[in-house]
């Protein structure tokens, strides 16, 4: 029978290393080259005519869905490809997990203003935005799906390993049959997180203003913020039923079907009472069609590809646990040397600029980011609260999640933001409304990562472990204790650390409002981001983005790093 392996008390990894410091130097000079290219960006940017035309809806949702989806692929990829390479290898995972720490806390909507104005500086205008776009999205979907990849493939049960090289299969077999499966249903999870999230990331990028520069895009983010400013309820109106249609007929023709078709990589040894299922799939897999392309154009091409990684990987037999590699080549050192050598001088060129700000700047900077924790801490525990009985309670019950997940992903997917004025305006009225107006929108933003997470983890329960519990006639309570929470355990640390970046991140629209022509501030990291982007203050708006990215991964080192490494070792079931 499977069980939930306990191991001894792990030793603690150092908070802080070598490689994290290379990894900030690098990020710092990034951000400084972006803020230098920033300066040289024309100091007037005329945005597009935005038609709230009804004919125009069609072609605007075009857009928007094309942009959500370019960024999609390029997070899949991404994820694909860091996730193996950080739990395969060691060598690789000492530098890759620090820096994914550091790229999923720096907040996206604080460095959007750096990426416009750089690449305005550049390139043609429109093309810049479509690019900033593309990346503000790719960096809201990926970091999600790449932690949900490497929690999957580092939770791999033994004895699918040991099959692995028993067998002697290469790497590309052992991929395809053992780890991909195995990740499937938790990267499909996400991969929803992450296009309903990203729903709000666009938005942002649709309708961005900086000083005298518009950038707003063509899109049903431009549309609806077009039509709240004209005061057309009318367009308004159809713009978020055009939304919600989009996301309706994405989960009946794209997330459904795959959630029906992963179901078969779940580890049961008995069948489910009531496997998903999916109209449209079932249609696609009677049609001739479909029958026919998988015949002649993908059975062929998926031949084709295994034979050339097979071909390429001959030889090469895949071990039950990672090995440690080599020493790194002459020329691996050369590079690490020049790419040390370029962060050592833009971080000198950085520090320049951050020591010319005055000390009462970085006593405010102190006072925002612990502010600022204050809030995301309070989001994440209300999250929790609710998100884990709740995602149980849909991921175990076929029949509920049937009707609920569309539900919940439609909800998923309306920005926080379309809503916060009216919450604002509620708020507003109450002593302190603003603090529990920006920790209503972080929740609003951020509960999503982790209950579908945990919606995730409860349908990859195995059947027959429900069973077991029972036949053995467990109480509620014992069956949470023994099966449920340490089965959800590594989902929920992921939904954590993916939620509490995503609160920190949302900190710079929560804390800093402008609506109704006033603009409604607090105390807090994320203001202090939004008002110096603002004001064009590039020397506080790295000083922020810094000092909070500096508190994200000093979080995540000294929390969130020790217990993704107890769900990896103490939580695996085998």
């Amino acid at each position: 029978m499977r069980q939930f392996r306990f191991s001894p008390a792990l030793p603690e990894n150092p908070t802080f290393t070598v490689g994290d410091a290379v990894i900030l130097l690098a990020v710092t000079t990034i951000l400084y080259a972006g803020a230098r290219l920033a300066f040289r960006a024309p100091a007037i940017i005329a945005g597009p005519d935005i038609s709230l035309s009804p004919l125009a809806l069609p072609w605007y949702a075009l857009l928007s869905v094309g942009r959500m989806a370019a960024a999609y692929f390029l997070s899949l990829l991404f994820s694909l490809f860091y996730g193996y390479a950080a739990a395969r290898n060691r060598t690789a995972r000492t530098v890759l997990m620090p820096l994914l720490d550091v790229l999923q806390s720096v907040p996206i909507l604080s460095f959007l203003p750096v990426v416009l104005l750089s690449l305005s500086a550049v390139l043609p205008q429109a093309f810049a935005a479509e690019v900033a776009a593309i990346v503000l999205i790719f960096t809201s979907q990926a970091w999600n799906m790449t932690f949900s990849f490497y929690q999957s493939l580092t939770t791999i049960p033994s004895e699918l390993r040991e099959a692995a090289a028993v067998f002697r299969f290469d790497p590309w077999l052992r991929f395809k049959t053992v780890e991909l499966p195995f990740a499937a249903i938790g990267l499909l999870w996400n991969s929803m997180m992450s296009w309903s999230g990203g729903w709000f990331f666009l938005m942002a990028a649709e309708i961005f203003n900086v000083g005298s520069r518009d950038f707003r895009l063509p899109g049903l983010g431009s549309y609806l913020q077009t039509a709240a400013n004209q005061g057309d309820s009318h367009a308004v109106v159809l713009g978020v039923i055009t939304l919600v249609g989009i996301i309706v007929l994405l989960d009946q023709l794209v997330w459904r079907p795959l959630i029906a078709w992963t179901d078969r990589f779940k580890m049961d040894m008995v069948e489910g009472d009531e496997p998903p299922s999916s109209w449209f799939l079932d249609l696609l897999s009677r049609a001739w069609l479909a029958e026919q392309f998988g015949t002649r154009i993908w059975r062929p091409f998926s031949e084709w590809i295994d034979g050339e990684f097979q071909r390429r990987m001959s030889g090469s037999i895949a071990l039950a646990e990672p090995s440690a590699e080599a020493g790194a080549s002459r020329l691996a050192i050369g590079i690490l040397a020049v790419f040390l050598l370029v962060a050592l001088y833009g971080s000198y060129r950085a520090a320049a600029l951050l020591v010319a700000l005055p000390t009462s700047t970085w006593a405010e900077l102190g006072k925002g980011i612990v502010a600022t924790f204050v809030r995301v801490s309070v989001a994440l525990a209300i999250t929790l609260i609710w998100t884990i009985p709740v995602g149980v309670f849909i991921g175990t019950n076929r029949r509920l999640a049937t009707v609920l997940q569309p539900i919940v992903q439609v909800v998923a997917s309306i920005p926080a933001t379309a809503l916060f004025p009216i919450v604002l305006l509620a708020l507003l009225q109450i002593p302190d409304g603003l603090n529990i107006a920006a920790v209503l929108l972080m929740l609003m933003g951020t509960q999503w990562y982790l209950l579908f997470n945990v919606i995730a983890g409860a349908a990859a329960i195995p059947q027959d472990l429900r069973y077991t519990t029972d036949l053995l006639r467990l109480s509620s309570l014992d069956r949470w204790r023994t099966l449920i929470l340490p089965a959800l355990f590594p989902y929920i640390i992921t939904g954590a650390i993916t939620a509490s970046g995503g609160a920190w991140n949302a900190s710079i629209v929560a804390e800093y409002v402008e609506f109704g022509g006033q603009t409604h501030a607090t105390i807090g990291a994320g203001a202090l981001i939004a008002s110096a982007t603002s004001t064009g203050d590039y020397g506080l708006l790295l000083a922020a983005t810094l000092t909070l990215v500096l508190t994200v991964v000093l979080i995540n080192r000294t929390f969130w790093r020790r217990l993704y490494k107890l769900a990896e070792e103490r939580y695996r079931m085998e």
